[in-house]
């Protein structure tokens, strides 16, 4: 009996080192995730002219033009794992003792994404949705050769959909890239990436179409003048080179349209231009540095070409210009048409847009205009574009209520601010105006909350499993928990009534 007993002892105590030991490799590996990396002199490899000739590519079979493009891109692309949190169902929490355990070892899943090496000293272009919500110490890339990384998040742009990371690692193969300007319909194109989980996964298409707006980048400031291909495209390919036949990089593979969620025909990547301009800013000031035209515009078509005197349907309407806007300073005009920006032609607003976008505030931009039947050039310098100010970005979507004490509050609605990253707002319940919901109203990207999957609209029901019903509760036990330990777990639910418990660490 006592041999029998001394083995479940040893057992025991197997397992709580093994649990100790999960724990601790879970919270310790890797830097930290939200800390921007240092920027080191680096170069990014851009071709002005490609190493195959238009003219010797004709002489070629697409055969062995296609190898020699996957041999020499492939090793540029990597595959990139992000952890993210997720929301544990109410009824898949059975006792105390699985609360305690989630508590410990909050539920995450891990997805895959991929990404494009731009520099031999370890800067990855990929996409802002392939590492969005990642947890703290949350991604790792591999390697072509299997060489696995951790990763630090650089920069984002939600905006264009774009992200840069980096990996501590020098004399790395990295991409040419191309000019997505020189980009026609109908040639052959590669993607390169990790659809499904298949590492290194080369399909072959042409480019359908070109400037493709399909309003998938949920961003007021969003900028989507997609290259559309018809190369296979598929779940895990975000993030992925679309290359030409010079095997210049003229893309980040960014979506698919599918109902389904897999491949039926339809692709579509930002041009290289653009996810250019925007890693090099990211790179060198750690955020876009976005030049501001000025002007709200139209596409014009044929009704209104007709209207105001085009004698073809082209180029984009301007319909309003701010005062002291850039293109108000220069003397543009309402029912101007730009037709062309640096020489390139324009005939809707998103390629407008996108020419702008790859310019610096400061710049010059060269416009063709027509007024009236006469056609003329006009250089205008670009603003800066400013981010909006909080309390704006905080309610984008719902009116602007006072701030108000409790007592003087007649809308039933109270908010207050935590340093951990993110706004709560009491709101009332309309079955009794004592009772209130509080939800969380605005999470500040880049943030400790932002980091750890904390997101607007979800509800604050308990703090380290201490139920909270008003604001001032809450703003007490957060006080309170922070001041005796480094963190708090806040349990949330969604619009879904899905349940789910995040933890946060004080700065």
């Amino acid at each position: 009996m006592k041999k029998r007993e001394l083995y479940l002892t040893a057992l025991l105590l197997l397992l709580v080192g093994i649990s100790i030991g999960t724990i601790v490799a879970l919270y310790s590996i890797n830097p930290e995730l939200a800390p921007l990396s240092e920027v080191t002199v680096t170069e990014v490899t851009r071709s002005e002219t490609p190493f195959i000739e238009d003219e010797d590519l004709a002489d070629y079979d697409a055969r062995f033009i296609f190898k020699k493009i996957a041999e020499e891109v492939t090793p540029t692309v990597v595959y990139i794992e992000t952890i993210i949190p997720v929301n544990v169902p109410e009824d898949e929490i059975h006792n105390f003792s699985d609360e305690l355990w989630d508590r410990l070892m909050p539920q995450r899943a891990r997805t895959v994404g991929s990404g494009v090496l731009i520099t031999k000293d370890g800067y990855i272009l990929t996409n802002y949705h392939v590492i969005e919500g990642a947890v703290r110490n949350g991604l790792k890339v591999v390697l072509n050769d299997k060489r696995e990384y951790p990763a630090r998040l650089v920069g984002q742009d939600p905006s264009t959909d774009l992200a840069v990371i980096k990996i501590n690692a020098e004399n790395l193969p990295a991409v040419i890239i191309g000019n997505s300007d020189t980009v026609d319909v109908g040639e052959w194109v590669l993607a390169i990436g990790n659809p499904f989980r298949l590492r290194s996964t080369v399909t072959a298409g042409i480019v359908s179409a070109l400037g493709r707006d399909v309003q998938i980048i949920n961003d007021r400031m969003r900028i989507e003048s997609f290259i559309q291909t018809d190369a296979a495209i598929n779940k895990g390919n975000s993030g992925g080179a679309l290359v030409n036949t010079a095997g210049e990089l003229i893309g980040i593979n960014t979506a698919i349209a599918s109902q389904s969620g897999s491949y039926q025909g339809y692709g579509f990547a930002v041009p290289s231009n653009l996810a250019l301009k925007v890693a090099t800013d990211i790179i060198e000031f750690g955020e876009v540095q976005r030049g501001l035209l000025g002007v709200t515009i139209a596409a014009v078509d044929f009704e209104r070409a007709k209207d105001i005197g085009l004698e073809e349907v082209k180029g984009v309407e301007i319909i309003g210009t701010p005062q002291d806007g850039a293109a108000y300073n220069a003397g543009l005009k309402s029912g101007d048409v730009i037709l062309s920006v640096n020489g390139q032609t324009v005939n809707e607003s998103n390629e407008l847009q996108e020419k702008v976008a790859v310019m610096r505030p400061g710049e010059y931009v060269d416009l063709t205009i027509w007024r009236s039947g006469d056609v003329f050039n006009l250089d205008v310098q670009l603003k800066k574009l400013e981010p909006a100010p909080v309390e704006e970005l905080a309610f984008e979507d719902e009116p602007i209520l006072e701030d108000t004490s409790p007592e003087d509050n007649n809308y039933g609605v109270d908010f207050h601010e935590f340093d951990l990253g993110f706004r709560v707002m009491a709101l009332a319940k309309p079955e009794n105006d004592q009772e209130f919901d509080l939800i969380i109203s605005h999470v500040y990207k880049y943030s400790e909350a932002w980091n750890r999957g904390l997101r607007e609209s979800q509800i604050i029901i308990a703090v380290n499993e201490e139920t909270v019903e008003d604001l001032e509760t809450l703003e007490e036990l957060v006080a309170d928990k922070l001041s005796n330990d480094d963190s708090i777990i806040l349990k949330v639910v969604n619009d879904e009534n899905a349940i789910g418990y995040i933890e946060l660490q004080k700065n």
